[in-house]
């Protein structure tokens, strides 16, 4: 079983890595990719069906991206849930995702939270984020500003871009945090790699929001002052982007 996984594995690899190859005139993909996916997801299903925590998170990728499987989003959680139970992190951070989004299960915030919980322990960088983004508006936990920026720091520390930022502004405006300069500037720059310098209103802007729906007088302050320099359509994303991230209490909170 385990070299049927890896050849299952290996196969995913390949596909993957000969994707552009594969490209047809007009775009399309030609059909080698979708034999190769087929006998990837083919592969994962046997050493699934053995208990195989990595085969059955990959073949709930699988059914996540239509790779070789018509798309499943409850099928994907399915075989999420399994790799999760077994303790494996991607899975687990991947099964808090889908609770907190309604991705193929009921939408919960309390399961988001508790998964995302197993995998940021686990030293998974954006399950660590998505526990901060929990605390900070209290999704399925009790909301704490301070254990929110915990978790960021720790995702920050292993390149988390938004959790960089969002540490940054932690430290900069005083939330969950005692105000510092120099570590918000600190962070604000190692975000800067992964966001974009020309992103950094938006971003801010999108934060200073949430935070200012959660009566954070200073983020209002902050709303307004960002809203001064920014153009109409920079306004408008990052609305859309606060949007996204508003959380929504599940039925029955």
């Amino acid at each position: 079983p385990p070299r049927l996984f890896m050849r299952g594995l290996m196969k995913l690899l390949l596909t993957l890595l000969l994707g552009i190859a594969l490209l047809g005139p007009h775009g399309g993909m030609l059909n080698a990719e979708e034999n190769e996916d087929k006998g990837a997801e083919a592969e994962f299903r046997k050493a699934a069906a053995q208990g195989y925590a990595a085969a059955q998170y990959n073949l709930g990728l699988c059914y996540a991206q239509g790779k070789g499987v018509a798309k499943d989003p409850a099928e994907a959680a399915k075989w999420y849930r399994k790799a999760a139970a077994q303790g494996y992190a991607s899975a687990q951070n991947s099964l808090g995702h889908c609770y907190y989004c309604g991705t193929g299960v009921a939408k919960d915030a309390t399961e988001a939270a508790k998964w995302y919980h197993k995998a940021a322990k686990q030293g998974v960088a954006n399950a660590q984020f998505g526990l901060g983004i929990c605390y900070f508006f209290g999704i399925g936990v009790a909301k704490d500003v301070t254990e929110a920026v915990k978790w960021y720091h720790k995702a920050a520390e292993q390149g988390h871009a938004t959790a960089q930022y969002n540490l940054g502004f932690s430290y900069d405006y005083g939330i969950g945090v005692a105000k510092d300069a120099t570590e918000a500037v600190k962070w604000y720059r190692k975000a800067k790699g992964g966001i974009g310098v020309a992103k950094d209103d938006v971003i801010a802007y999108m934060w200073a929001n949430l935070a200012a729906s959660s009566g954070h007088q200073d983020s209002k302050r902050l709303r307004d002052l960002l809203e001064q320099k920014m153009t109409g359509e920079q306004i408008a994303e990052a609305q859309r982007m606060s949007r996204n991230w508003k959380p929504r209490p599940h039925q029955g909170e």
